[in-house]
């Protein structure tokens, strides 16, 4: 389906954009994370990202649904978990300074690693039903649990960083110092419970995209279901509210309903109307996403790390560049732009030779 391969390279075009601008000190607030509730159209990358792994994993398995995984299956699938969670360690390795002491062991590869594996394992071991109540059971059991469990004698909920059953388990179980934050990790434990619902929404939604049904009513399903499914993250706001940190209930619905619109709008685009030149570099960014997150973010930290003349790299081609003819933000912008081109020449590249690297 090349709507989904444009779906997920205009995702992992957003990912570069939003983790590599030109300084952290000036940045446009859409692409600055949430500091905790609300949200920004950063926030929006990362849920994108699993609700496609969902969907994706309908069709790598097909019509295996609802059966036993073989031997062979079973191998591959955690093959692939363990190879995404040792580059998710790897990575924060390279990012971290001090050590193995302190590596951060929680991550975006590991909870994409994670997410697959549940979703893979629930597709091939379930049906549409199962799968469809194990989601609400989610995201109402997590709801459920960070409303009523109190932390250090504080009263439950979601109002801060550090006093939730998430932060306090990571804590216990992880330990401080492998966490990103002091106290907490926006990629816990407990929080990859409705990361997985996330996943399983794209199941779903691959589930009915895989259907006998005509192309016009798929794509208006999808819109109309995912128009009531933002509503209802709206409305379950005033209750939870929409926080990435913490993957809510209602950042679930929230941004599945928005994933749902926009792969209904890229395939009435691409895949029924058969509009394709216009979206062929999405297309690219999107056969090899994995291994350019990978490259991007590794190639990021070492113009991070290396100095030249008491400045880092970025800050330094940043400066040389665009800030003597932009704003600070803007300057910090053209950067990330940049570097996103940069890294869209290299997909361009294995694109045309055919090389497709799956991890």
């Amino acid at each position: 389906m090349v709507s989904l391969d444009a779906f997920r390279g205009l995702t992992i075009a957003g990912m570069i954009l939003v983790n590599n601008p030109g300084s952290w000190d000036h940045v446009y607030e859409p692409l600055m994370h949430a500091e905790w509730n609300g949200w920004t159209l950063a926030d929006l990358v990362f849920p994108f990202f699993l609700f496609i792994v969902g969907v994706a994993v309908t069709f790598s398995f097909g019509d295996a649904s609802g059966g036993r995984p073989g031997r062979e299956t079973a191998l591959r699938i955690l093959r692939r978990t363990a190879l995404l969670l040792l580059l998710g360690l790897s990575l924060n390795a390279l990012m971290d300074s001090d050590g193995l002491w302190r590596l951060r062991i929680p991550g975006v590869l590991q909870r994409i690693a994670l997410c697959y594996l549940a979703a893979s394992l629930l597709y091939l071991w379930s049906g549409p039903r199962s799968q469809a109540m194990l989601f609400a059971s989610l995201l109402i059991g997590y709801w459920l649990v960070l409303d009523l469990v109190p932390v250090a004698g504080r009263r439950p909920g979601w109002s801060d960083p550090e006093y939730n059953l998430a932060a306090y388990l990571d804590r216990y179980l992880i330990g401080e110092s492998h966490l990103h934050r002091e106290s907490w990790d926006p990629e816990g434990l407990l929080s990859t419970a409705p990361a997985v619902a996330t996943t399983l929404l794209g199941v779903l939604t691959g589930h009915w995209l895989r259907s006998e049904r005509r192309p016009e009513d798929k794509t208006a399903g999808l819109v109309v279901a995912g128009v009531v499914m933002l509503a209802a993250g709206l409305a379950f706001d005033r209750w939870m509210p929409i926080n990435k940190n913490l993957w809510t209930s209602s950042y679930v619905l929230f941004t599945g309903g928005m994933a749902m619109v926009t792969l209904g709008f890229c395939y009435w685009l691409i895949d029924v109307r058969r509009i394709r030149q216009p979206v062929l570099p999405l297309v690219v960014f999107g056969v090899n996403p994995i291994a350019v997150y990978v490259l991007s973010t590794a190639v990021g930290e070492v113009l991070e790390r290396v100095t030249i003349h008491g400045m880092n790299v970025r800050d330094r081609i940043c400066r040389v560049l665009f800030v003597h003819w932009a704003t600070p933000a803007g300057a910090s912008l053209l950067f990330a732009a940049c570097y996103t081109l940069l890294w869209f020449g290299a997909s361009t590249l294995l694109y045309r030779r055919k090389i497709f690297i799956k991890i």
